[in-house]
């Protein structure tokens, strides 16, 4: 079983300042309390092939999590494909409008897949995803514009 879980945010920046922000995947415990730790291989500019290898807190348990960039042009989008072997793993993006004013507007979406046992709690984890997408979204806009 897998479902889909999506938010969209207006943030107060030009697009390539947001998109520089969320390229940077180390970023993310400032928007996301579940990180808590995150590294990126190799060093230098983010790009396809790109692996971005966290600690994640859910529910109390902690696990490790291991993404790769699968698509990314600049100021347009970002893709990721979770590589690791958790009973619940996730494929996403971010989608990027300019919009005037130097304002952006951001769609973030994730499908979340069930293995083996995961198909059993893939439909809890959506539903917690999705209450929080639009508090998620306010993360993400108020990181990005304290930034």
């Amino acid at each position: 079983m897998s479902g889909q879980f999506e938010s969209t945010v207006e943030i107060d920046r030009p697009v390539g300042e947001v998109f520089a922000y969320l390229a940077d995947g180390r970023n993310d415990p400032q928007f996301s309390p579940r990180v808590q730790e995150i590294s990126k291989t190799p060093d230098g500019p983010t790009g396809v092939g790109t692996v971005f290898r966290s600690t994640v807190k859910d529910a109390g348990m902690k696990t490790g999590r291991e993404f790769r960039i699968t698509g990314f042009e600049p100021q347009r989008l970002i893709r990721w494909s979770e590589q690791s072997k958790n009973l619940v793993t996730a494929e996403g993006g971010y989608d990027f409008e300019a919009l005037p004013g130097d304002r952006t507007r951001v769609r973030i979406f994730n499908t979340l897949e069930g293995h083996g046992l995961g198909k059993l709690l893939v439909g809890l984890a959506l539903g917690a995803a999705r209450k929080d997408a639009p508090d998620f979204g306010r993360r993400i806009k108020a990181a990005v514009e304290a930034s």
